[in-house]
């Protein structure tokens, strides 16, 4: 379906359809603009974490076996 068409088909809605749309739409937009920044994000970490020796540090215990104290 071309663009064009889809404008078509909301314009021949009634006004509380109409803003459902809006709605889904703008939810949608937030959603894929979260999602860019946090793949961004996660981005910009991983160099960080990859070279820093001090933020890994901790790795080497992760086949360590801990119990808690009762």
């Amino acid at each position: 379906m071309q663009t064009i068409d889809i404008m078509h088909e909301i314009q021949r809605l009634p006004l509380t359809k109409k803003f459902y749309v809006l709605e889904e739409i703008i939810k949608s937009i937030k959603k894929d603009e979260f999602n860019n920044q946090m793949e961004f994000a996660a981005s910009e970490l991983y160099a960080a974490y990859a070279n820093d020796k001090d933020l890994t540090a901790f790795t080497s215990l992760d086949f360590e076996h801990f119990y808690e104290a009762k």
